[in-house]
């Protein structure tokens, strides 16, 4: 679908509302978040108030009155309101085909959003994100997470290609084990051999599997291997690799990583009672944000807090009793805030302060997408890029069609950690559902800075 066909789409499904009250909406579209675009400004609202997409413009006619001819200058000057249309116009079972935007006259700016298949496992995005360079290793983890493309295929004709990517694995690791040894920081050099070694076990095991062509040894052993392989990667950051800036310096900063379980009682569902959740929040590519969660999580504040959203797009909590939406620091009586913090591909350090839109950045990707379903993302203020504090979100979709950085929430709101174990179990959860208790289970010690 071009442009000029989601304008036309639009006309024809606004003429005969034309005169009609939209009231102050013009579109609303229930259970998305990102409250209103008017122009070029999409937010999430860090509130308890409902959150949708909702396009506007400067309107002179009677009552709000929206005409096609209104609709039609809106949507040729802002390009976020024509990505927004055309999610409201296409059918959820649409083609690829069918959504995909091509370059018009109309927007210049609008590039292609369909541009491959995006990674859409937390873990991989994880691996991905780390700041290494190893080629050898990145080559081990590639031909392993080939394995689950290659699934797909049924019976045992999915098997060949699988042994083959084992054994190129195995023959990257073999010929290179030197070199991935020498990038591994000085002080986990010890830790680091022995999972080398697990994971040069575990290659030969894996081939010696699937020789009995078991479809069902498949994937265990994958994730086996792959979390071998993100260890070592993580082994290979010898420090933080880039200086907080000074205006944050002294705040609470996660200057890595830390694994965190959730767990919550769900009420009112016989098949799920204590949901345990795994979350991985990376503090290499938004210290800021991380830090001030893990830093409310030794606090307790999460703790007996209730979901407070469950709308089937997202999950959302953090907003405490009383008239602040946001944590308030006993030390200085004010809601805490936390910038806007983005990390894009290929740059040594977090953006701060404003939106890859804003600044241009049309093309950039952002290192930690909203591509998993649980990816978690501190909610904001429509129009205060750096209004975060308490409240978070977990998204309940995969990135299907829409790749990194070309949907409406890459660039625009911090990503800081991904749901890793028992991330289904997210779509379970409703309001009134009751955080029992969210606490550090690993790299408590990369957290500086605490305020409790």
């Amino acid at each position: 679908m071009v442009v000029s066909t989601v304008l036309q789409a639009a006309q024809g499904s606004l003429a005969t509302a034309s005169t009609s009250r939209l009231g102050s909406a013009g579109f609303h579209k229930e259970g998305l978040f990102g409250a209103q675009c008017r122009h070029r400004s999409i937010g999430v609202v860090g509130t308890r108030r409902s959150l949708s997409i909702r396009a506007s413009s400067d309107m002179n006619s009677k009552d709000h009155e929206v005409s096609p001819n209104v609709l039609t200058k809106i949507l040729q000057t802002c390009a976020t309101c024509v990505a927004v249309t055309a999610a409201l116009l296409t059918p959820l079972s649409a083609t690829a085909s069918d959504v995909a935007f091509q370059r018009g006259p109309a927007i210049s700016e609008l590039s292609v959003l369909i541009s491959g298949p995006p990674i859409k496992d937390a873990n991989a995005l994880l691996r991905y994100a780390l700041p290494i360079q190893n080629k050898p290793i990145k080559e081990v983890q590639k031909s392993l997470e080939e394995i689950t493309e290659e699934m797909k295929v049924p019976g045992e004709k999915a098997l060949g290609p699988v042994e083959r990517s084992v054994r190129q694995a195995a023959r990257v690791f073999n010929q290179n084990k030197a070199q991935i040894l020498a990038d591994i920081a000085p002080a986990k050099k010890q830790e680091a051999e022995q999972l080398l070694s697990s994971l040069e076990d575990g290659l030969q095991d894996y081939q010696k599997q699937l020789e009995t062509k078991d479809r069902s040894t498949v994937f265990p052993k994958q994730k086996e291997l792959l979390r071998l392989v993100g260890n070592i990667e993580e082994a290979m950051v010898s420090k933080f690799p880039f200086e907080i800036p000074e205006e944050f310096a002294n705040r609470p900063l996660l200057k890595g990583r830390a694994t965190l379980e959730m767990k919550v009682n769900v009420k009112d569902n016989p098949n799920v009672k204590d949901a345990v959740l795994q979350i991985v929040v990376d503090g290499y590519n938004a210290p800021v944000t991380a830090g001030n969660f893990v830093d409310l999580v030794q606090r307790k504040f999460y703790d007996g807090m209730e979901i407070q959203r469950a709308d089937g797009f997202v999950v959302q909590t953090g907003d405490p009793e009383g008239p602040a939406d946001g944590f308030v620091d006993p030390a200085t009586g004010k809601v805490r805030t936390v910038p806007l913090e983005i990390m894009v591909d290929g740059e040594k350090e977090p953006i701060y302060g404003a939106t890859l839109e804003e600044l241009g950045k049309y093309k950039a990707t952002t290192t930690l997408p909203f591509n998993a379903f649980g990816t978690m993302a501190m909610a904001r203020e429509e129009f205060d890029n750096d209004s975060g504090s308490s409240q978070v979100f977990w998204l309940l979709k995969e990135s299907e069609l829409t790749p990194s950085s070309a949907n409406i929430l890459d660039g625009r709101y911090t990503v800081f950690g991904y749901v890793t174990e028992n991330e289904e179990l997210l779509a379970d959860f409703k309001v009134g559902d009751v955080i029992e208790s969210i606490r550090v289970v690993n790299g408590l010690e990369n957290l500086v800075n605490p305020s409790y």
